[in-house]
């Protein structure tokens, strides 16, 4: 069993249809016997999953997938309850029971809803239940353009804590070239990390019924990998697929470096999700103490405030004029114009309050990999 025993299983829509873009019922009731398979092993699992488009297209009476940004919104408004009463009514013949949840990136970027989501997951998770988590494809644009459940799977990895975020998909695999393209490809079956260079050369062809290539998946690997999930992409079938996958034998390529290092959801929304207000430079020893000692910043190392905030905010933080990282600062920027360049206790007399640190260090995150804790 892995450190939290957790799966996070993203099944695109190129795994879920037909030749003809249709849902493929069948295909989709193996994919939950496979995921049954590691329920029975005590692995607690996530599923996010596409194909609300390519289950509601039929039904509104296009011929084929719709193009326009209504059609496909429409056809996911007709889809996503078809799509989930066949998941429902799959995972029931096992005697599990599946929970919908429809998200959007305000979900994240609001700080609330963010923790709210994260509660109810993991409280599904504890009941034994499995979340199936889609993006609102019938309002969402994002997803329906861009492949966001790729991305999605990344982030819901992120807050559940899982041990693998698997991205399964038809291609087995990450090749250094298309390899529907280039029949000399040559196949990855391990990367520690992902490097810029893969992520320019890999062109991100979409397949007829999917929105993400896999530089979509890449880059989602990217963002699991930052946050402590190990990931795999690639295909397989039968009911041991993903059982397989947890066992090295994965017909695909697995990225990581399968430690236990992990970011907090705190940390996590504050680097990803939220929308810094303002700004603060700092001195030589306080980024020292934020980079390399891991320790709070306090006021004496503060040389400039910028930007309207007030306590609670986050805010962008600045040396020698570069981005090194984002916090939640304990102090307005008028307070901070007093108090910059002071000493913690001459800092509480000014502002007659008991903080002593401008960013806590468990509410700041830095731009490099000193960001995993």
């Amino acid at each position: 069993m892995m450190a939290n025993g957790i799966i996070v299983i993203k099944i695109g829509s190129s795994s879920l249809t037909d030749s003809a873009g249709h849902l493929n019922v069948p295909q989709l009731k193996n994919h939950v016997q496979a995921i049954v398979a590691l329920l029975k092993q005590k692995y607690k699992v996530v599923l996010v999953t596409s194909g609300a488009v390519a289950a509601g297209f039929p039904i509104l009476g296009y011929k084929q997938k719709p193009q326009s940004i209504s059609q496909k919104q429409a056809a996911a408004a007709v889809g996503q309850s078809l799509l989930m009463q066949s998941y429902m009514e799959a995972f029931r013949k096992h005697h599990y029971v599946a929970a919908q949840l429809l998200l959007t990136r305000a979900d994240f970027t609001d700080s609330t809803r963010f923790s709210n989501m994260s509660r109810t997951i993991v409280e599904l998770l504890n009941r034994g239940a499995i979340p199936i988590v889609n993006e609102n494809d019938s309002i969402s644009i994002d997803e329906l353009t861009f492949g966001d459940n790729d991305r999605l799977s990344a982030l819901v990895s992120g807050i559940v804590h899982a041990d693998m975020l698997c991205l399964f998909t038809d291609v087995n695999g990450v090749y250094d070239q298309n390899p529907f393209k280039n029949k000399d490809a040559k196949k990855y079956h391990y990367l520690a990390n992902i490097p810029e260079t893969l992520l320019k050369e890999i062109d991100s062809t979409t397949s007829s019924v999917g929105t993400g290539g896999m530089k979509s998946k890449l880059l989602a690997a990217k963002t699991a990998i930052d946050f402590g999930t190990n990931v795999f992409i690639g295909s397989g079938c039968g009911n041991a697929k993903f059982t397989d996958v947890l066992h090295g034998k994965g017909d695909g390529t697995y990225l990581g470096p399968f430690s236990n290092k992990t970011m907090s959801n705190v940390k996590q929304w504050i680097v990803y999700h939220s929308k810094p207000i303002g700004s603060i430079h700092i001195d030589e020893g306080a980024s020292m103490a934020l980079l390399q000692k891991r320790k709070s910043l306090l006021p004496a190392g503060v040389i400039q405030a910028e930007g309207p905030f007030t306590a609670g905010d986050i805010i962008n933080v600045f040396a020698n004029s570069k981005l090194i990282g984002k916090g939640k600062v304990n102090f307005s920027k008028n307070e901070l114009d007093l108090i910059k360049g002071l000493s913690s206790v001459e800092a509480m007399q000014v502002t007659n309050r008991s903080k002593k640190a401008v960013i806590h260090r468990n509410f700041w995150v830095a731009i490099e990999q000193e960001r995993l804790i």
